[in-house]
């Protein structure tokens, strides 16, 4: 039997031009952007890539070095809510060592104006509030400052984007933001290292209003979960001027549990448990 012969489509022959003009064009669309927009373009999808979470709980061991090496621990549970068109809502409350039980940090986080952050107190059985000047000031002695624990919404920055560089097995796009309200940080930028995959955080480094490099955060120990949404199990920030750093282990995250937003209340805090 004669065998017939098999000649390619008019889309086969095509299919490689197109390839290649798709690329072509993707390749000049990346080169025509300036690296302000380029940056913009990682943070905002970073932050779309981790939309829809709703809620988690989390518990955190928290471990004080002086320069000497000379540890304290703390242990903490903290609890976010995700606030549709607007920041995160976040509580944290300590249940370890004695002398700092049931201290709560609630901060409701903002995309335009400056987040809002209120202390509890035990001892003194008063909630005070931080003030914008006060968010660069130390969070219970640790190397984060208060404005280090609020989500760093997208809109409170411009970005610059740097290069890409290898960061472990990984590849990373390094990027710079810029605050929007300078008076509302402590810091005049912020270089920022994710993964070019899944647009995870692996290090920020922090500068102090005079471009010093005050602190580098490193983060590691990613794991999934929903199948969508990346949280590390450790976050370690290290102070460069005084020597100290602070190590975060977070551990047993539980997502879309039973929270609401009457949890995450100004009123409700004295009874933070």
């Amino acid at each position: 039997m004669r065998m017939k012969q098999a000649y390619p489509s008019a889309f086969g022959l095509l299919a490689p031009c197109l390839v290649l003009l798709s690329w072509l064009g993707t390749s000049l669309l990346v080169h025509s952007a300036t690296p302000e927009e380029i940056g913009l373009k990682i943070a905002t999808d970073a932050s779309d890539k981790d939309e829809g979470f709703g809620n988690f709980t989390a518990t955190q061991a928290m471990v004080l070095r002086n320069k000497q090496g000379q540890e304290s621990r703390r242990q903490l549970r903290v609890k976010v809510l995700e606030v549709n068109g607007d920041g995160d809502k976040s509580l944290m409350v300590f249940d370890e060592p004695r002398d700092v039980k049931g201290t709560a940090l609630l901060t409701h986080g903002h995309k335009q104006k400056a987040d809002d952050q209120w202390l509890y107190l035990p001892a003194l059985k008063r909630v005070k509030r931080i003030s914008s000047s006060n968010r660069s000031g130390s969070f219970m002695g640790s190397e984060f400052s208060y404005e280090d624990l609020s989500t760093p919404e997208v809109e409170k920055y411009t970005y610059r984007y740097l290069r890409d560089e290898p960061c472990g097995d990984l590849t990373c796009t390094v990027t710079e933001r810029f605050p929007v309200d300078k008076k509302a940080s402590g810091y005049s930028r912020q270089v920022v290292w994710r993964d070019k995959g899944e647009l995870r955080t692996w290090k920020v480094e922090y500068y102090d209003r005079k471009d010093a490099h005050l602190k580098t955060l490193t983060i590691g120990k990613y794991q999934q979960y929903l199948d969508k949404y990346w949280r590390a199990e450790e976050m370690t920030m290290v102070n460069h001027l005084t020597g100290k750093s602070t190590v975060l282990t977070w551990a047993d995250y539980q997502f879309r549990t039973k929270l609401k937003k009457r949890d995450f209340s100004k009123t409700g805090l004295k009874r933070a448990r």
